[in-house]
């Protein structure tokens, strides 16, 4: 019984650890009361000229980067934001692409494929490409903050599979991890 109180406490413990953790800064303070929340992606994607000079937040899930005569250019596929202004997983319900731009230059090696980003950014309108075969219209931002998120290596935060089993008077625990 004793094995089975402790594992539950250690679970109990283990649950309590992401609410104890503090999130990142993901919008500086000095930039907090420019940020216009209320402004979607989609709106943005409908009328970006209409939104011109309104900061906003938004992320997603790292296609390209690469170096512009002028900085950095950072195509990106949107991602809805959890409560944490991190970006979901859920490629599904993505509104569709964006183009944020970094004045000064920035390594490409620093921001990989694949990362999920969220940035503050000034809307400074639209612009035509390629996309496959066809012209998308990309909105597009100028980096104020960008805040990279680390992928989550710990049990604790991704594939998390606990269970404590115990019964009878022999008791008995475990638990369980999978990434």
């Amino acid at each position: 019984m004793l094995v089975v109180c402790l594992l539950q406490g250690v679970l109990a413990a283990a649950m309590l650890l992401p609410g104890c953790t503090s999130s990142p800064d993901v919008i500086p303070e000095s930039l907090e009361p420019q940020v216009d929340k209320r402004l979607t992606f989609n709106q943005l994607k409908e009328s970006p000229e209409s939104y011109k000079g309104k900061m906003v937040v938004i992320g997603g899930q790292v296609l390209k980067v690469g170096r512009a005569q002028d900085g950095t250019q950072v195509e990106v596929l949107q991602l809805p934001l959890d409560d944490s202004y991190r970006p979901t997983s859920q490629r599904t319900r993505s509104q569709g692409r964006f183009l944020a731009h970094q004045a000064s230059a920035l390594d490409p090696a620093t921001i990989p494929n694949n990362s999920r980003v969220t940035i503050v950014g000034e809307v400074t309108g639209a612009t035509m490409q390629r996309l496959d075969e066809t012209d998308y219209r990309y909105p597009m931002v100028d980096i104020k903050h960008l805040h990279v998120w680390e992928p989550a290596s710990s049990p604790w935060w991704s594939g998390i599979d606990m269970g404590v089993f115990g019964g009878g008077s022999g008791g008995g625990g475990g638990i369980g991890t999978g990434y």
